[in-house]
């Protein structure tokens, strides 16, 4: 999530990854991811600390997100979180634009088939939303649930859709990327990125190699319309512990065909009245 940045002058300003926050909207829009990006509540001091907006400004902003109901006030504990009304947004983006109520059966058909643990993601501003999720017959600790934001350097997901993003969309999406060494594995430059990311245009699969949390490995393809437009990615993830790279390859045909069933199901999708 991104902080807001000081107004340029033409009643626009921009935001942490470079893109334009459009006007007084733009502005309070980056005040919520701002208090989002905490992920507990948060004091408005905290806030203020960590923004270029003059005190007043910041407390206006905040205010009137308050009273719109996308931010909660917390009277006792003086505190700011994400408020209800967002949540019914979040929830009509869910099943309007998400790939999770369409992917629901295919999921569910390549769980049972495969015992293992499967994401479902989609992309934004360079970064990885994972829509959903299939545990596996025996779960295994990771960071990753349906609804949590991950980095797409350094997964298997976020590494397949930017992969087959137009050269451009490609080029912005790297430059959006932290580079933050999470383990020896990690890919923590552009360059390095880059090389992997030819690979996986060249073979169609991508993989994580330990490299966003040790022990956890897995193997994703991206979902592409029919037109080659990236619709999202989907894996298969394991552990070091119980399997290997090679051993999720044997899933390889599967999860493209799956990838390929929801790429189907999303273009001929007709939302319920």
């Amino acid at each position: 999530m991104n902080a807001p940045s000081k107004d340029n002058g033409t009643g626009t300003g921009t935001v942490a990854d470079g893109t334009v926050a459009d006007g007084t909207v733009g502005k309070a829009l980056a005040v919520l991811d701002q208090v989002a990006a905490y992920g507990r509540p948060v004091r408005f001091g905290e806030l203020l600390d960590r923004s270029p907006f003059p005190k007043a400004t910041l407390y206006r902003f905040v205010q009137t997100l308050t009273n719109q109901g996308m931010l909660a006030y917390d009277p006792d504990r003086q505190t700011y979180a994400p408020g209800v009304r967002l949540l019914r947004l979040a929830h009509a983006a869910w099943a309007q634009s998400s790939l999770a109520p369409i992917a629901r059966p295919y999921l569910d058909r390549l769980a049972e088939a495969t015992g293992e643990t499967l994401h479902l993601a989609q992309m934004e501003r360079g970064q990885v939303l994972y829509v959903d999720k299939r545990n596996a017959a025996e779960p295994i600790e990771m960071f990753s649930q349906a609804g949590k934001v991950g980095p797409g350097y350094c997964t298997g997901v976020g590494k397949a859709m930017m992969a087959f993003l137009p050269e451009d969309d490609r080029r912005a999406a790297i430059r959006q990327q932290s580079f933050f060494a999470h383990t020896p594995a990690t890919l923590a430059s552009p360059t390095a990125l880059e090389a992997d990311l030819a690979r996986i245009r060249a073979e169609g699969v991508s993989y994580d190699r330990e490299e966003h949390e040790p022990g956890i490995i897995c193997i994703a393809v991206p979902i592409l319309s029919s037109k080659g437009r990236v619709l999202g990615a989907l894996s298969i993830t394991s552990s070091t512990a119980r399997a290997s790279l090679d051993g999720l390859g044997r899933h390889r045909i599967a999860l493209q065909s799956t990838a390929a069933d929801i790429a189907q199901a999303a273009e001929t999708w007709q939302f319920p009245t």
